[in-house]
């Protein structure tokens, strides 16, 4: 390659100039426009105190394997302000203008420099007049630029900025080492700075004991130990304490954590742009869980039903899965992100199926609970309407002004006494064994989306329901219950006076599913030659 002319990559560069234009024509044409986009920067703008500047990175490549990346995917607050798909990239949001004049801007974005023989192996790049053009922004420099680009962060009185990837390499490494020099950016370990993050999101005065339980692993390390924010969490769990602990952390974090505030407001509420591309990538998920119930059979695998929801995906326009497919048959549904997906034989216990697509950056969640003959058993049947029951009921609560803690508290309330009434367990402290997670999260271009968790729910929250039982081999319990996981798993947008439930196309009422498996499948007859 080194022997490459100017007058190669020159016709190189044309060609390129040429087929993205050409190309354009064939894209699907309900991507978020640059107007969204710099809606939302302005929604930011409206948020940050005077005399601030916020600044988000884009996220790094990551290698797949030796030369090769995985598929880039780009840092979702990059994205919902600026629509920018690619790495190496730093976005500027100024809360008031900069300079005067003609010459005055409130944003500078700095992107990937084009580079036409590396374009040639691994796409096309916006460029400096790409994103101008495309993107909607005036101010636009090669990342390069930015060392020398002419700001002074000390003079605000305020630098929020997105989670600085120590990880980085190449040119994303310099644009953050840039801003951590001239910005004078503390440094915060990075594990001890996700905890605080998750006290100040998650953290009630009920469930202190489990924010401490999910820290446990990390609390030894020297971060943790030499935090008194943490240790003074641990030593009293209470909800005077904890007060204390987030007035503590948001001190701590200064400014910096004022970009999870804001984002968290901003993203938790959804635009009507998004909301049309969630119910897409809802439905299109759904209608590939109601095929799988068509065609799943005792002799399938794993791979095979996981390959039928990809493929359903892809012929709608899905571009990827938000998260790695869960596909579990008998034990592996009781564990929860079982994500090997390598079972051979399905046979007749249930297989729990927990696979949402990524529609243009939005992420469904839809999980389904089938049996492969098409039949519950009696045992079966009775784990199944107990979830689907607390489903139900929560439901009605998926409305404007309801506490978020009531769902999970009505979800414990159905789930123990179905429990108890099969002599399962005999009192409600003991569901936790078998129902160890939350009912619910909100849900966007994050599978697991920002969103305020301790609040009220508020119209157009997007979130799941999602109540599940799962009983594992040598449970103290009758072994008829053994090796039955099943969750139900849909998703919802908050109305003001009801909920709207998006994955209405998979069936969710046991008779309504063996109702489904007893239709054709389109994947019905399908052979392939054997493997030699």
């Amino acid at each position: 390659m080194k022997l490459l002319t100017k007058t190669f990559i020159t016709a190189v560069a044309v060609c390129l100039g040429s087929f993205t234009a050409f190309s354009q024509e064939n894209l699907p044409k309900d991507y978020l426009t640059k107007e969204f986009h710099a809606g939302r920067r302005q929604a930011l703008r409206n948020l940050m105190p005077a005399n601030s500047v916020a600044v988000v990175f884009a996220y790094p490549e990551q290698v797949f394997s030796n030369d090769v990346n995985y598929v880039f995917h780009q840092n979702p607050d990059m994205y919902y302000f600026s629509g920018y798909m690619e790495p190496d990239a730093a976005l500027l949001i100024f809360k008031d203008m900069q300079g005067t004049g003609d010459t005055s801007y409130n944003e500078v974005l700095f992107v990937r420099k084009r580079n036409p023989q590396q374009e040639q192996w691994t796409g096309r790049r916006l460029g400096v007049d790409g994103a101008k053009a495309k993107l909607g922004f005036t101010r636009v420099y090669n990342g390069s630029e930015f060392a020398k680009f002419p700001i002074d962060f000390k003079k605000f009185s305020a630098v929020i900025y997105d989670n600085i990837n120590d990880d980085a390499t190449g040119d994303l490494k310099s644009l953050i080492t840039t801003f951590k020099t001239r910005a004078a950016v503390p440094n915060i370990d990075k594990a001890l700075k996700a905890d605080y993050d998750i006290i100040n999101k998650y953290a009630t005065g009920k469930n202190l004991t489990q924010i401490i339980n999910y820290m446990k692993p990390r609390l030894d390390d020297d971060a943790h130990k030499n935090s008194a924010i943490i240790q003074a969490l641990v030593a009293k769990p209470d909800s005077a304490t904890l007060i204390d602990v987030k007035a503590k952390i948001k001190e701590t974090m200064g400014s910096a954590g004022l970009f999870t505030e804001y984002t968290t407001k901003l993203r938790g509420i959804k635009q009507p742009e998004e909301l049309a591309l969630l119910s897409k990538s809802v439905q299109l998920s759904s209608i590939a869980h109601a095929e799988v119930m068509r065609a799943v059979k005792p002799n399938m695998s794993e791979r095979e039903l996981e390959g039928i929801l990809m493929y359903v995906h892809r012929k709608y326009g899905a571009e990827n899965e938000g998260y790695p497919p869960i596909v579990g048959v008998g034990a592996n549904g009781c564990i929860l992100h079982y994500e090997e997906n390598n079972e051979q034989v399905l046979n007749n216990q249930l297989v729990l199926m927990d696979v949402g697509s990524e529609y243009h950056g939005y992420s469904a969640d839809v999980t389904r609970t089938v049996p492969p003959t098409g039949k519950f058993t009696e045992e079966q049947k009775a784990i199944y309407q107990i979830v689907y029951d607390a489903q139900e009921e929560v439901f009605k609560l998926c409305k404007a002004g309801v506490p978020y803690s009531s769902l999970e508290a009505k979800t414990g309330e159905i789930l123990a006494a179905g429990l108890i009434k099969l002599g399962i367990i005999k009192e409600a402290k003991e569901l936790r064994t078998y129902y160890p997670h939350g009912v619910s999260h909100h849900m966007g271009l994050d599978v697991h989306d920002k969103g305020s968790y301790t609040g009220n729910l508020e119209e157009n929250m997007v979130i799941t329901v999602e109540p599940g039982i799962y009983i594992p081999a040598g449970s103290k319990c009758d072994k008829k219950w053994w090796n039955i996981g099943v969750r139900i798993e849909d998703d919802v947008v908050i109305g003001k006076d009801k909920g709207t439930i998006l994955s209405l196309d998979a069936p969710r009422k046991w008779q309504d599913v063996e109702k489904m498996a007893a239709e054709k499948s389109i994947f019905d007859g399908a052979k392939f030659p054997p493997l030699k």
